[in-house]
C-alpha cells in the first residue's frame, strides 16, 4: 500500500512538472512572438505572398530576383517617389498592400482612397486630363517588374524577339476579366538573357474600350537605382513605333527622391480632402 502511494505521489508530481513546463513554454511561444494584430497580419500576408510567388513561371520568377526579388518587395508597404509632370514636380504616394495611392502638384491633387479617386483643384480647371486613368498609370509603369506577380495575371513565354537590333527573352501578360480598370491591356516584358534583368515594356492601352487593342507602344528601361535592396527605375524612355517596333526616343521621365520602406501609411494620407470631388471612369 506504502508503495502504491509512493508510486502515485510521483506520478502526480511528474504531471504537475509537465503541465507546468507546458504552460511555461506556451507562454513563452506567445510573449516570444510579434503578437499584434498587425504583425499577424503581416506574416499571414508574407506568406501567402511567398505562396503565390511559387506560381510564377520560372522566366518571371527570374526577372524579380534581378531586381531584389518578391520577397523583398512583398515586405515593403510603401513607395514614394517625385517626377517632372505636365505640370511640374509631381510627389507620388502610394500604399503597396491596398494601392491606396495620392498625387501631389502646386496646382491639384489626385488620390484614391481605397473606394473612389478624388481630384482637388486649388483653381478651377486647373488639371487637364482624367483623373481616373491617371491616378495610378506612372505607378504602374514605375513598379515594374513587380507589378507583373498581382493577382489574375496570365503569362505566356513568348519566342525570344529582337527590339532596337539586341535580342531579348519575352513573357506576354494578360488579365482575367474584371482584373483593374481595364482587363483588356496587355504587357509583354523583354528581359536581358545574360542578367535577367527587364529591358524594355511593350503594352497597349484599352481603357474605356472593353476590346483588345494591335497598337503596341514600348517604354525602354535602362537606368536603375538601389533603393533598400530593390532595383528600381531612374528613368523611362519612350519610344516611336513604327511597324510595331520601337524605332527611335521620343521623350523620358525623370524620378528622384525614391523611397520604398516597411512603413505602413495611415488611411488618412489618402483620404478625400474637403473641397474634392469623387472622379468616376
Amino acid at each position: 500500500m506504502k508503495k502504491l502511494l509512493s508510486t502515485a505521489m510521483l506520478l502526480i508530481l511528474f504531471l504537475f512538472v509537465a503541465c507546468k513546463d507546458t504552460v511555461k513554454e506556451t507562454s513563452e511561444e506567445v510573449h516570444g512572438k510579434e503578437n499584434t494584430s498587425e504583425m499577424e497580419t503581416d506574416a499571414k500576408m508574407n506568406s501567402s505572398e511567398e505562396n503565390k510567388a511559387m506560381t510564377y513561371p520560372a522566366e518571371l520568377t527570374n526577372i524579380f530576383k534581378a531586381h531584389g526579388g518578391m520577397n523583398v518587395w512583398n515586405k515593403m508597404n510603401n513607395l514614394c517617389f517625385e517626377m517632372e509632370g505636365k505640370s511640374g514636380k509631381e510627389v507620388h504616394t502610394i500604399s503597396l498592400k491596398d494601392r491606396q495611392s495620392k498625387i501631389e502638384t502646386d496646382d491639384w491633387s489626385i488620390g484614391y482612397d481605397g473606394t473612389d479617386v478624388w481630384l482637388l483643384e486649388n483653381e478651377e480647371d486647373t488639371y487637364e486630363g482624367n483623373a481616373h486613368f491617371y491616378h495610378n498609370l506612372m505607378f504602374y509603369f514605375y513598379a515594374m517588374p513587380f507589378v507583373l506577380g498581382d493577382e489574375g495575371i496570365n503569362y505566356e513565354i513568348m519566342e525570344p524577339a529582337e527590339l532596337d537590333g539586341t535580342t531579348y527573352n519575352a513573357i506576354k501578360i494578360s488579365y482575367n476579366a474584371g482584373v483593374g480598370d481595364s482587363p483588356e491591356d496587355e504587357y509583354i516584358l523583354y528581359s536581358n538573357p545574360e542578367t535577367d534583368a527587364m529591358e524594355w515594356l511593350g503594352y497597349t492601352v484599352t481603357y474605356r474600350d472593353n476590346k483588345k487593342s494591335d497598337k503596341w507602344s514600348y517604354i525602354k528601361y535602362d537606368k536603375w537605382e538601389q533603393v533598400n535592396g530593390l532595383s528600381l527605375p531612374k528613368k523611362l524612355t519612350w519610344y516611336n513605333v513604327k511597324e510595331g517596333k520601337p524605332t527611335d526616343e521620343r521623350n523620358d521621365l525623370r524620378f528622384n527622391k525614391i523611397t520604398v520602406t516597411e512603413t505602413r501609411l495611415e488611411n488618412s494620407v489618402f483620404a478625400k480632402p474637403e473641397g474634392a470631388t469623387v472622379v468616376t471612369k
